[in-house]
């Protein structure tokens, strides 16, 4: 039962409708007598165009009327859209409205609201716009209304810097290319090779007077030496440089002794040779 009351309610609210009464317009000029013309709510306003001059003022009045009993109704909203089918631009004015529904509105071209467009030689179309919560909302079409051309707003200094700019296009070096397997396995021998083969040959030259390079007492040395190539490999390969300089500072103190023994036990063979 209230699902159907409140059905009934919906209906009757979207059957009400607001309309305009009393409809009429005034143009005053400090120069003249006051046009004033009244149209009529059942004809089609739309036709209307009505013109302002720059010493122009426009007073528009009007009443606000249930249109199944012709009472005032006070709407919550009511507002006059001004809009340019030419540009596009539309401004909004609220109206304020009585208890009884009337309602007034002035448009002085001397000191026009804000809420007017920017005006060209094209007319612009006034529309009410109503609501009330107990009616269906409504759009009356008034007239339109020739104005004075506005002048183009001034532009802003800084008004270039908001244009689009033009794509910014990086141009990338092309990846580094690695060169032949053949050629980084033949480098890398060498760089293994050379050096070691420099201090062997070094070393065999003094051999009559010196140990051997494998004898107990420099082979630690010599082990060292090797180890420090392994942790360069591993590091070329695996370990971070933080891994690398820890492992490289306990293999440096080994290297270390390892060396003076070895240096040690050289002197010692060489003092004992002299003797």
């Amino acid at each position: 039962m209230k699902a159907i009351i409140f059905l009934l309610l919906a209906a009757a609210a979207q059957a009400a409708k607001l309309s305009a009464d009393s409809v009429k317009y005034s143009i005053i000029s400090s120069k003249g007598e006051p046009n004033t013309k009244s149209l009529s709510p059942n004809e089609d306003l739309s036709s209307e165009v009505v013109t302002i001059s720059q010493d122009q003022t426009l007073k528009l009045s009007f009443q606000v009327v249930d249109k199944a009993t012709g009472k005032g109704v006070q709407p919550e909203q009511a507002f006059l859209r001004f809009y340019d089918e030419q540009s596009g631009e539309e401004g909004i004015q609220p109206v304020r409205v009585t208890s009884s529904g009337k309602a007034k509105f002035d448009l002085s071209m001397a000191k026009p609201p804000s809420s007017l467009p920017p005006s060209s030689t094209a007319p612009l179309k006034v529309t009410l716009l109503l609501g009330a919560s107990s009616y269906s909302p409504q759009k009356l079409e008034l007239f339109d209304l020739y104005v004075p051309a506005s002048h183009p707003a001034p532009v802003h200094p800084d008004e270039p810097k908001f244009h689009l700019l033009p794509e910014l296009v990086h141009t990338f070096r092309p990846d580094p290319q690695l060169p032949p397997r053949a050629i980084s396995a033949l480098f890398t021998v060498l760089v293994l090779v050379v050096p070691w083969t420099i201090l062997c040959g070094l070393w065999f030259s003094v051999a009559p007077r010196v140990p051997r390079l494998f004898s107990p007492n420099i082979l630690p040395f010599t082990a060292s030496l090797f180890a420090f190539e392994y942790l360069l490999y591993q590091y070329w390969v695996d370990l971070k440089l933080g891994d690398v300089l820890t492992y490289g500072a306990v293999l440096g103190v080994v290297t270390v002794f390892t060396g003076r023994h070895a240096l040690a036990s050289i002197a010692d063979r060489r003092l004992g040779s002299q003797k």
